[in-house]
């Protein structure tokens, strides 16, 4: 029994951890994120599957190695390297062209693969910002809780000033419209 109030203490919410382990929320938050993730990729189209297993190919050594080999032999071919096969593309425009389409194309699929995982991101910040602004709430409403019990126990910390400002809700929109303003500012003078 505890000896405030006639209560017993209370039990933790998780299990303890162990050394190696990791905490249940912390479980259930990756199997969600990995949800998510999965749930993403099915949801794709089929052009953005395309374009993300050819950047995927793409941004591979295999490619590099494969481009190589290609360019090589091409390049012994035309210099008349290669007894057995006779030249084809003597002055190399061939070769640049297709290089050059091949460049286009690929920088294609990178920008697609690039813009979806900027829409990702895009989702990750807001769900961030979306977290950050009720965990400042929260911490907020517990500074005003503690500032009262502290108040009613005599606790002298209780009426520092700088608890004050602490005890004020942020409003998103001002802290926005303040860094916009700072932003135009620091433009006009620079």
């Amino acid at each position: 029994m505890n000896p405030v109030r006639g209560r017993t203490p209370a039990q933790p919410t998780f299990r303890r951890l162990e050394p190696d382990g990791l905490s249940p929320v912390l479980d259930r938050n990756i199997a969600a994120l990995r949800r998510r993730r999965t749930e993403d990729q099915v949801k794709a189209g089929m052009q953005e599957k395309v374009a993300e297993a050819v950047t995927r190919f793409t941004g591979s050594m295999l490619f590099v190695y494969l481009h190589l080999a290609i360019v090589a032999g091409w390049v012994a071919v035309n210099l008349g390297l290669v007894p057995a096969v006779a030249p084809f593309d003597e002055t190399f425009v061939i070769l640049a062209t297709a290089a050059s389409v091949e460049a286009i194309f690929l920088s294609t699929f990178v920008l697609i693969s690039q813009n979806r995982a900027a829409a990702a991101a895009d989702r990750r910040a807001d769900l961030d910002l979306q977290i950050n602004l009720l965990a400042e709430h929260e911490i907020t409403q517990l500074i005003g809780l503690t500032r009262a019990i502290a108040d009613r126990l005599g606790v002298e910390a209780a009426g520092d000033p700088a608890l004050d400002e602490l005890e004020r809700n942020v409003a998103p929109e001002k802290v926005l419209d303040e860094l916009a303003e700072r932003e135009g500012t620091a433009e006009g003078t620079g």
